[in-house]
């Protein structure tokens, strides 16, 4: 299974997920690029996904549908670990409410598309307003090996990580995750985000400690979670 990115707006990102000639487009809003990708290696896009229906992620789904006369999944009827067959392979979905009710996450072998559930240095907001449906899906994805790669809806690296070295100025990850940093192709580890990511780092001593300086409770891991989400 193979992955492209593309970037589209002002930090918006894009996937063409496929396998051989059979392509899957998530978040699909630079349409031109996307196509013309997948006409120069003779990709057929099968199917148009989306990673949850906020604007800046379905911007591009009628025009690439009319492009290429793929079929809609629509993700609201997407159940967990559902497979999305690609040739010989299946993309597998995962539900992942808590930014939104509607979303979901993609996973192959060896990476993650995690839309704005995870991305690059933090979390996204959680506008479902279901805190505790957020940390259950963050906990389904670190549960990836380490070295699964993680590609997000978002570059939002450069301000995620100035808000990590607020948060923890003395981790010395975050310089090496800044210098690996390239906006050309963002992505990370769940390694990288366990070292890096304040929002994940809940079991961290010094994430810890600053929580109870701040008296926010922090007796469990749940709550560790609740109360970052709160107080950053």
């Amino acid at each position: 299974m193979k992955i492209r990115q593309f970037r589209y707006s002002a930090d918006n990102l894009g996937y063409l997920v496929f396998s051989k000639d059979t392509g899957v487009a998530i978040d699909a809003g630079a349409v031109a690029d996307m196509t013309g990708f997948a006409q120069e290696h003779h990709i057929t896009i099968a199917y148009v996904t989306n990673t949850h229906l906020h604007h800046d992620h379905i911007s591009g789904n009628a025009q690439l549908l009319e492009k290429t006369g793929a079929a809609f999944l629509d993700c609201r009827d997407f159940s967990d670990k559902q497979k999305i067959q690609l040739g010989r392979e299946a993309l597998t979905v995962l539900t992942t409410p808590g930014h939104t009710h509607d979303s979901v996450c993609f996973a192959a072998d060896d990476f993650l598309v995690t839309g704005d559930t995870l991305f690059n240095g933090t979390v996204g907001n959680c506008f479902s307003g279901d805190l505790e449906a957020f940390y259950h899906s963050l906990k389904k994805l670190t549960a990836f090996a380490e070295d699964t790669k993680i590609f997000a809806g978002h570059d939002y690296v450069t301000e995620s990580l100035e808000i990590a070295e607020a948060i923890d100025p003395d981790n010395p990850d975050i310089r090496q995750y800044r210098e690996k940093y390239d906006p050309a192709l963002v992505v990370s580890t769940i390694k990288n985000e366990l070292l890096v990511n304040p929002f994940l780092r809940f079991n961290a001593p010094a994430i810890i400690k600053k929580l109870e300086q701040r008296n926010f409770s922090c007796h469990t891991e749940k709550q560790r979670f609740l109360s970052l989400m709160e107080a950053f």
